[in-house]
């Protein structure tokens, strides 16, 4: 995620710079057509080059208000997470006499978060991450889940026992919450009276499996294809038609041109088709690198701070020194 000012034009011009290139021969070699080789025939309407536009610019306003929603709900999960994983240390703290288990308890929350956060690192044929202009972006900030191994992190919060478990389970997030809510129902079988405080820490473990599976259904579920393909098709094709819809246009301006332009209007075509052109891709480019708000992206939500955030405090929670440091930006990017 940016948490700078804005990004800047420089950095823009770069990270779309591959598709600029494209656009340059897009808006040069129908110019050479027409005027050069002398083709006037291939002269597009402008009419219809707008109508095509004015449709292009509706679906990808459509896709990135779609994308935009769904980052916006990775963020609001993480961000329950957050809040319920310091309700849950309360609750291990203040319902729980076991200073023992109490530890067991959040320490083991730490190990689900842990999980989850690996979970949705893992890459999907789907995402974006591949692709050039952003792998080109990744060398300005780095992803802890791509640096380390899951296991390794699990280590630090379970058992080795506990830790085989989970690791041999397909999903170890689950088998974590599994472990939480056995735990709590035979601490709480012993002391009588205490069935409030066990019905809050079912609730708070049946929370935490509604928003993995609501973090899950994001990951695992991608934009719609179609609509994400017809999108891709309308962009291109309206770069495409676009200076031949200009010929005609810029080639009239001679009329009234003066100086050294008169005669030459025709070559206006280039720049303005690239600019115009320009617009309609980098919108599709951000709507794409909003797609998928886990995969490790320079907008994605960052659940790597997110969690770090949630161990600070839990680990403070049980009065521990050895606590890491709150994840800073970099150059500008959370992840």
């Amino acid at each position: 995620m940016h948490v700078g000012r804005s990004y800047k034009l420089k950095e823009f011009i770069i990270w779309t710079r591959r598709r600029t290139y494209q656009l340059i021969l897009l808006g040069i070699i129908p110019v050479i057509i027409y005027e050069v080789i002398g083709w006037k025939w291939v002269n597009i309407p402008w009419t219809v080059v707008a109508l095509l536009g004015t449709a292009t610019a509706f679906i990808v306003g459509f896709k990135n208000t779609q994308t935009y929603n769904r980052t916006q709900e990775a963020h609001q999960v993480w961000a329950t997470i957050l809040t319920n994983s310091r309700g849950w240390a309360i609750m291990c703290r203040d319902f729980i006499g076991d200073e023992t288990i109490t530890k067991k308890l959040i320490r083991r929350h730490l190990a689900w978060v842990t999980a989850l956060r690996f979970h949705m690192r893992e890459a999907r044929i789907w995402e974006t991450t591949e692709y050039k202009h952003n792998v080109e972006y990744q060398s300005s900030y780095h992803v802890p889940e791509w640096e380390t191994f899951m296991e390794d992190e699990i280590l630090k919060y379970l058992e080795p026992a506990e830790a085989k478990v989970v690791l041999r389970k397909s999903n170890p997030a689950t088998q974590i919450l599994g472990m939480q809510s056995r735990t709590i129902t035979d601490v709480f079988e012993e002391e009588p009276g205490s069935m409030g405080k066990y019905i809050e820490m079912e609730k708070s473990i049946k929370e935490f499996f509604v928003l993995q599976g609501r973090s899950e259904r994001i990951k695992d579920t991608p934009y719609p294809r179609q609509y994400s393909i017809i999108n891709t098709f309308f962009v291109r094709l309206f770069c495409f038609l676009l200076p031949y819809g200009m010929l005609r246009e810029f080639d009239d301006l001679n009329s009234v041109a003066d100086g050294f332009m008169n005669g030459y209007m025709i070559w206006l075509v280039v720049p303005f088709s690239i600019i115009i052109s320009w617009m309609y891709v980098s919108l599709e480019q951000v709507g794409e690198s909003t797609e998928n708000p886990f995969e490790g992206g320079a907008n994605d939500v960052p659940i790597s701070q997110i969690s770090r955030m949630i161990e600070i405090e839990m680990l403070e929670f049980l009065g521990e020194n050895d606590v890491p440091v709150q994840m800073q930006a970099q150059n500008n990017i959370l992840v």
